[in-house]
């Protein structure tokens, strides 16, 4: 197995974030550093999902854009949903 190497960093929190790690590792008895670590290990980030849009094929658009939707950012497809 190749032997890994450390680096030294540095990571702000907020005083919500201290207190749950401190508290993370006086009960697991194991160091802040571990609990980070394991943390960046098992993060999985979400994606963005299927951008296929298949089934708008022949659909007429209702708007001026003239971008495919597959091209549209999320953040605009969703603009004046929920108001």
């Amino acid at each position: 197995m190749p032997k890994t190497t450390r680096q030294k960093t540095s990571v702000y929190l907020d005083d919500r974030q201290v207190r749950r790690l401190t508290d993370l590792a006086e009960h697991l008895g194991r160091s802040q550093a571990e609990i980070i670590r394991d943390a960046i290990a098992s993060y999985d980030p979400i994606g963005k999902g299927d951008r296929n849009f298949a089934l708008a094929r022949g659909f007429s658009r209702v708007d001026d854009d003239p971008r495919p939707i597959s091209e549209i950012p999320e953040e605009d497809l969703l603009d004046g949903f929920g108001e």
